[in-house]
């Protein structure tokens, strides 16, 4: 005998062909500018037609086109997040105030990683110009070139020019002429403030661990740790700047590779790392060869990643507004909050800074006048 063909269910021509409007509006009795209306849900309908349609539309499983949607500029707008990583701390947290804003607003949050490619990074942002994103948000540090610099203004130019916003969060304006939104935050003045600490309790001999040569984020830290040596006295020869890269490996083999060479009678007091990361790999080399922190060598670092507290002993470090960061760029974008006094409003140009503060643990230790 036969089988006989199970009848299609509600939905089953969705698996055959794609859905349209207009079978949606065969299938309610009504017209297709109907159907637009109800589901655009601002346009005044009946409640007999509206009915019909959302019935035709889940017996249909008829899902509305997004991206139809953008282009005509009704559907949910859309904030864009471009960074380097989403596994590290400070990017997820600076993707959680993000969402968490957008969400708030009725906006979607779409998240993009680019792993420190930067021409992979400056491609997404054209990428969200095609998307008609209303916001987009460049998280983080670069290394800045003329080539960089250029594209990343043109494509500011273009989203302005779309009614769009490139923010860039967490790093300056490479040129005064883009128009950005730039929220950030006082990252000189943070290690400018944790260098003065370890120069409060007796270190005369730090070493500054992590260099990026022309990166946005890290120059300002080297920045902060030469001026904080300058205002106490000490001049460039007192300067010990070591390691090259961010992140727990470049740490370790920075730290282990010096030490090796001084046979681990290291010359210095203390290291500012150059983020938490790097701590954690210098202090893991450092154990390696006997040395224990802060009885042998004080360790500061900077962000305030959740590893901080978890290391032994509990890091000192700078705290960066991770999340409040976030946030501040999807407001200020939406142009809910003033911008900073002074901003070059003439260029489109606008500039928020959030502060940083010191967030003191167990490991530095106050010298005698005799260990300097």
């Amino acid at each position: 005998m036969a089988e006989t063909a199970p009848e299609p269910g509600p939905g089953a021509q969705s698996a055959a062909r794609r859905v349209t409007i207009r079978d949606v509006a065969d299938r309610a009795g009504v017209s297709v500018a109907t159907v637009s209306r109800v589901l655009a849900g601002n346009y005044p309908t009946s409640a007999a037609a509206r009915a019909k349609v959302l019935r035709a539309v889940k017996d249909l499983d008829y899902v509305i086109d997004g991206r139809a949607r953008a282009l005509a500029g009704t559907g949910p707008k859309t904030v864009a997040v471009i960074m380097m990583n989403v596994d590290s701390y400070f990017y997820a947290a600076v993707a959680q105030g993000v969402e968490q804003e957008a969400a708030a607003r009725g906006r979607l949050c779409m998240v993009c990683s680019h792993g420190g490619d930067e021409a992979r990074e400056l491609a997404l942002v054209q990428m969200m110009r095609e998307q008609r994103a209303e916001i987009v948000i460049l998280v983080g540090g670069a290394v800045e070139d003329e080539p960089y610099q250029a594209r990343l203004t043109e494509y500011a130019h273009g989203l302005a020019a779309a009614g769009s916003r490139l923010v860039l969060c967490g790093r300056p304006a490479p040129r005064p002429d883009m128009p950005v939104l730039v929220v950030e935050y006082d990252n000189e003045a943070g290690a400018y403030a944790v260098v003065s600490h370890l120069l409060s309790a007796g270190h005369r001999r730090i070493l500054y661990l992590g260099t990026m040569p022309g990166h946005s984020t890290v120059e300002p830290r080297v920045s902060g740790y030469r001026r904080a040596l300058a205002d106490h006295g000490l001049g460039p020869e007192h300067q010990r700047i070591a390691g090259v890269g961010l992140g727990r490996t470049h740490g370790y083999t920075s730290m282990r590779d010096l030490l090796a060479r001084c046979q681990g009678k290291p010359d210095f007091t203390a290291v500012f790392a150059g983020d938490d990361l790097v701590a954690a790999g210098a202090m893991a080399a450092m154990r390696e060869w006997g040395l224990r922190t802060p009885e042998d060598i004080s360790v500061v670092g900077y962000n305030n990643d959740a590893v901080a507290q978890d290391l032994n002993p509990p890091l000192t470090t700078v705290n960066i507004p991770s999340y409040e960061l976030g946030r501040a760029a999807v407001r200020l974008a939406l142009g809910e909050e003033a911008t900073t006094p002074g901003a070059a409003r003439d260029t489109g140009q606008t500039r928020h800074m959030l502060g940083t503060h010191i967030v003191l643990r167990e490991s530095v230790r106050r010298l005698g006048a005799d260990e300097r």
